[in-house]
């Protein structure tokens, strides 16, 4: 690493953990903790007057644009245009100094898979012909989405927002034009189905050149995303990967920041539970950056103008990028009515309030991960002391999340100390991640199909919808999201119950179908599909649909091997 981009990750961490960056608001107690500590893309006057300017449609495109001089000089041209309007520029003054001091350049570069190959092995073992076709024009888009920093990046690091990764990477897709977090683990899975190796090693060896300098994965390789990280998935793609080539070499290089990783999410994301009297440790999304999003700037500000009082404001954003961080932005799933429902809107967010089901249970399968690697290490120390984590986190996911009645999981409320009663996907997460007490897989596996169908889930033609309320946002209903059909489809599968697995070969097919039928009439693969009408995407949300798309073609791989395969 650079010494420049070593100091510019440390300013970044300080701007976001560390007291140095933080700035009171007179009208509130609190501190202040900015996106970052830059002045272009995370902070100060002049990203408020360009995002609130509105001379673009989406906030994003603003602080992905390059500077044309240093940052010295872009801020001394932003106090002229300051001083020459009174500090108040029109929308063209606007318009005209980011014409003068920004461009719209190519801060990556298409970057060819060093190990695509148009027709990987598993092609020749899916039985049907039309689902064979599908699946190698799938694996044909793998190489439109590889991409790698540019000289420029590498060479002005501080001129960009995008943070300069040492290897090649796969893009989600559309405006997500960078490395994703947590985008990369069903992208992952698709490459070694699809028998690139290399390029997944790749792709982890950047995520822990962001453990190494940042000591996290940020939510994606952006400046402006320092601020959060994204669920925890990092230790389960290096599973995937070692599962896949045994590369232990790899493996004694590398295991010390997936356990950094893992760590920083215990000694960062941790809050303390109270039920029946006891108290237990369990984990929750929780940002500590309280400035809007400078991706979602003006969005943020409107949503949270709702509130007059600034501490309530710096809540409110605060809990907007705390709901980035899980992933799901948004969903009603973190909405809080006056009585702790749903029933309620955007302003209302508050994620850090919930033990999330799917995060635990993530962090769990983690943790019994990180012990296997420590026993192909032979190091039967640290194998133990990750395998007692996890069973202890299976214990408290079973204690607090668990609902013997209805026979499925749920967030639990830390305020009203109760569960949320609502239909999620993520509430299969234990039975996807084996985070429960797999010497009764087919009990739990039978109850919570006979949840599935009780809840109607079984009748939509397109997917698995992301709940039952329609409040608009884009992680809610209609919306069918990839990662969410695995999490359920594998979890009844692997229960290996007959009637979980009946269920998980129906719902798996029909998600197939529903992207084949998509892609005859567009030639797309879209992020999401609506669970309502077969086929067709979803919507809602703060940007339109995005076509590529990283996850969707990792799980549609995924489910063809399991389902349409000869060797399954």
């Amino acid at each position: 690493m650079s010494t420049k981009l070593f100091l510019i990750a440390i300013l970044h961490l300080a701007a976001v953990y560390g007291k140095p960056f933080t700035t009171t608001n007179q009208l509130s107690e609190n501190p202040i903790v900015p996106t970052c500590s830059s002045p272009i893309y995370c902070q100060g006057e002049l990203l408020n007057v360009v995002q609130m300017s509105g001379i673009f449609n989406d906030s994003k495109t603003f602080v992905d644009m390059s500077q044309v001089n240093t940052v010295n000089v872009t801020l001394d041209n932003f106090s002229k245009l300051m001083a020459k309007t009174n500090n108040d520029p029109s929308r063209q003054e606007v318009e005209q100094f980011v014409n003068e001091n920004f461009i719209s350049q190519a801060e990556t570069v298409e970057w060819a898979p060093p190990d695509f190959n148009p027709s990987p092995s598993f092609l020749q073992n899916i039985n049907d012909e039309s689902v064979r076709v599908f699946a190698k024009n799938v694996v044909g888009i793998w190489p439109t989405l590889g991409r790698n920093v540019s000289s420029d990046v590498e060479q002005n690091p501080e001129k960009h927002s995008i943070i300069p990764i040492p290897n090649g990477f796969i893009i989600p897709g559309g405006r997500f034009r960078e490395s994703y977090y947590w985008d990369s683990f069903w992208i992952i899975r698709g490459l070694l189905i699809s028998d690139m190796p290399l390029t997944v090693k790749s792709m982890l060896s950047n995520f822990c050149y962001l453990i190494e300098n940042f000591g996290f994965i940020p939510n994606g390789a952006r400046v402006y995303y320092l601020n959060r990280s994204q669920p925890p998935l990092f230790s389960l793609m290096v599973a995937l990967y070692i599962d896949h080539t045994n590369d232990t070499d790899w493996l004694v290089e590398n295991v010390q920041y997936v356990e950094k990783e893992l760590n920083f999410w215990l000694d960062n994301k941790t809050v303390e539970v109270e039920k029946d009297g006891e108290k237990y440790t369990l984990a929750h999304y929780n940002s500590k950056s309280n400035t809007p999003r400078s991706e979602s700037f003006s969005e943020d500000v409107k949503t949270c103008n709702f509130y007059t009082n600034e501490d309530d404001k710096q809540l409110c954003y605060q809990s907007l990028k705390t709901g980035a961080e899980t992933g799901w932005d948004f969903s009603s799933r973190w909405f809080f009515d006056d009585n702790g429902g749903t029933k309620s809107n955007l302003s209302h967010i508050r994620p850090q309030r919930l033990i999330p089901v799917d995060l635990n249970s993530y962090l769990c399968k983690g943790f019994r991960e990180m012990s296997n690697f420590y026993g192909i290490l032979g190091n039967s120390e640290k194998q133990n002391e990750w395998l007692e984590k996890a069973d202890a986190w299976t214990e408290k996911i079973q204690l607090i999340l668990y609902n013997t009645e209805d026979g499925i999981w749920y967030d639990y409320d830390t305020e009203l100390q109760s569960p949320r009663k609502d239909f999620y996907p993520s509430n299969f997460a234990p039975l996807w991640a084996d985070a429960y007490d797999t010497s009764l897989k087919e009990e739990y596996g039978k109850r919570a199909a006979e949840y599935f169908v009780k809840e109607g889930i079984d009748q939509f033609p397109g997917g698995i919808p992301t709940s039952l309320d329609q409040s608009g946002e884009q992680w809610d209903f209609s919306n069918a999201w990839p990662p969410l059909q695995e999490l359920v489809v594998l979890g009844l599968k692997n229960s290996g119950n007959d009637e979980a697995v009946e269920l998980a070969k129906a719902m798996g097919t029909r998600w197939v179908a529903a992207n084949m039928k998509g892609y005859s009439e567009s030639q797309i693969m879209y992020e999401k599909y609506d669970a309502v009408a077969a086929g067709e995407f979803g919507g809602g949300g703060e940007y339109v649909v995005q076509a590529g798309f990283g996850w969707t073609n990792g799980v549609a791989l995924h489910f063809i091997k399991l389902f349409y395969s000869s060797d399954e």
